[in-house]
């Protein structure tokens, strides 16, 4: 379904427009998510780098807004048929990609909420692992652009994957953070950063599924590993079009 999707995103269908939309979304995310990094990680905003990273959050909310308007207005003229599956999938992955701009906020807003001066690089265990969290969350958006592009369904997989063991990393990471002897504070930074990249990670797997899960599955990525073998397996014995059902 979703190779079906991307040919009307390339046509003249009006459909086609509200591509351009979820790209800018991409595109503005993943600049968010890479500023908040520097953020919390190198250097605390100024209240300018602050306005800007709100700005672009405000963006990003817009072009949801329009891009959900475009699908019901699209849904309303051509009701039935295929553009109710397209539309659907639209609106949930607009909804992934907004909220992962929420969480580039949150993550740059850690000190602001009491968090505590991060560990520096290479002195603490918890804090380098949540370096390398970090590290691969970004690498993860990086490469989400041109997965959609191309459906890459054999590199969305993988990135699922990967995107698995940072979620598993993040939820060991808790407990040993707790376990530690830091300051009230400190713990504060830690977790919250810990929590707010595996949710990032969380919705950009959600963002994936569209690319190699069916409409009714997506977002069940998580729940174990056999749904998303049994849809690369449909995608493989239907020439690339996964099963409905």
């Amino acid at each position: 379904m979703f190779r079906e999707l991307l040919s009307l995103f390339r046509s003249d269908d009006p459909i086609a427009r509200m591509s351009e939309g979820f790209d800018a979304m991409l595109d503005q995310t993943r600049e968010m998510v890479l500023r908040a990094g520097v953020h919390f990680f190198e250097a605390r905003p100024s209240a300018d780098e602050r306005t800007d990273l709100l700005r672009k959050d405000v963006r990003v909310n817009k072009l949801e807004r329009k891009i959900r308007k475009q699908v019901i207005t699209h849904l309303t003229l051509n009701p039935g048929g295929r553009s109710a599956q397209y539309g659907l999938l639209l609106m949930s992955l607009v909804k992934d990609v907004e909220r992962i701009g929420d969480y580039a906020k949150n993550i740059s807003e850690i000190y602001d909420d009491g968090g505590g001066v991060l560990p520096e690089d290479g002195s603490d265990a918890c804090a380098d692992e949540l370096r390398e969290l970090r590290r691969i969350v970004e690498s993860i958006l990086a490469d989400t652009g041109e997965v959609f592009a191309a459906s890459d369904t054999e590199t969305a997989a993988e990135l699922i994957r990967v995107g698995r063991d940072v979620n598993q990393r993040a939820d060991r990471l808790v407990p040993r953070i707790a376990g530690g002897a830091y300051d009230a504070p400190t713990t504060v930074t830690l977790v919250l950063g810990t929590r707010y990249y595996k949710r990032v990670s969380s919705h950009l797997m959600n963002v994936l599924s569209g690319v190699v899960m069916p409409l009714h599955k997506l977002d069940y990525f998580d729940e174990d590993a056999l749904p998303l073998k049994e849809a690369l397996e449909a995608y493989e014995e239907e020439g690339g079009a996964a099963k409905e059902d």
